[in-house]
């Protein structure tokens, strides 16, 4: 969500806020007694602190603990700043406090502490609302974006089938001429095969998607012959495991684009492992700063979309650039996924 979009929301909850407390104190004639507007910075802090932090971060059936540990640090923001303001500000301005007698903090906590439920239940409200609203986007932008690709992939339907059978009668006719030249119609074939198979939910085994990066790379091999590096190793049980179709190939074709590629002391690195259902991914390169390859590619921050549609709230991606080596971390949590 937009942040301009999302301090509207916050300001107008917070104009509810204040209109609530002066409904419940001036329009009920006990008038605008200095402890109302102590009562309303220490409730706009506590909001705020609420809204943009506890909520936002910790609202999370596993942050259970950690939601419990803010509203508590919230309740002490607001009962430390109506303190602040009335037992010291104001004394010191007016000569006088919230209280006509002397009193001390734990009895000043034990007064006020629940006067603090207020600003949490309204910035609970708040935040609720600008969450389902911000579902409700994502939800539609995922269907547009699904749409999108649906008429998309009805124009490639030219007949890549075709296409596929014609590459498989291509090979019977390449094999006896050339192996090599056999060898890498086939893969082509197989990348073809991948890219035409589909499932209702959109994912594919995670065992064909790695099969697709290593046919993805003997191409490239084939294409450079002995001045082609690239160390591509996996680790972990990929059995039964499934991943969003070709999610994966977009890091590994940056890292052609814009990486070395013929240097045999800084091959292209490719780690995927699996763990515990967390897939990571980590592809690293030298950087070329040569002519890039201006062919068109999948961008890094659509790929970044694409994961926080399907696995919102389940991966991160981290990338470093030293200005010599490019460096691309891919961590995604499978449990969850929709089989």
């Amino acid at each position: 969500m937009k942040r301009n979009r999302l301090a509207i929301y916050y300001l107008l909850a917070w104009a509810c806020y204040t209109l609530y407390l002066y409904i419940d104190n001036v329009a009920n004639n006990r008038g605008p007694q200095p402890y109302v507007w102590s009562n309303l910075v220490s409730g706009f802090v506590e909001f705020s602190f609420c809204f943009f932090f506890v909520y936002p971060r910790f609202l999370k059936l596993k942050k259970l603990p950690l939601l419990i540990a803010g509203l508590v640090m919230a309740d002490a923001l607001f009962v430390g700043c109506r303190y602040l303001i009335e037992e010291v500000v104001y004394l010191w301005l007016l000569g006088y406090g919230n209280y006509d007698h002397p009193i001390n903090l734990l009895y000043y906590i034990s007064d006020n502490w629940w006067r603090a439920l207020q600003p949490i239940i309204f910035s609970f409200i708040a935040w609720a609302l600008v969450d389902t609203y911000r579902r409700e986007q994502e939800t539609e932008q995922l269907k547009h974006e699904k749409i999108k690709a649906e008429l998309l992939f009805l124009k490639t339907q030219i007949n890549p089938h075709f296409l596929y059978n014609t590459l498989n009668y291509l090979y019977s006719l390449a094999y006896p001429v050339s192996e090599k030249l056999a060898d890498a119609i086939i893969k082509l074939s197989q990348l073809m095969r991948y890219m035409l198979n589909n499932s209702v939910d959109g994912m594919l085994g995670l065992e064909q998607e790695i099969e697709y990066l290593e046919n993805y790379i003997e191409i490239y091999r084939l294409r450079f012959e002995d001045d082609f590096f690239v160390d591509f190793k996996t680790t972990g049980d990929f059995t039964g495991k499934k991943i969003a179709s070709l999610i994966l190939i977009p890091f590994v074709e940056n890292a052609f684009k814009h990486g070395v590629t013929d240097d045999s002391r800084r091959p292209v690195k490719i780690k995927i492992s699996i763990t515990a259902g967390q897939l990571h991914m980590v592809v690293s390169n030298k950087i070329s700063h040569g002519q890039k390859d201006q062919s068109s590619g999948i961008g890094l921050a659509n790929i970044k979309r694409r994961l926080e549609l399907i696995y919102p709230g389940r991966f991160e991606l981290l990338t470093s650039n030293n200005g010599d080596t490019y460096r691309v971390t891919l961590s995604v949590s499978l449990n969850n996924n929709k089989n």
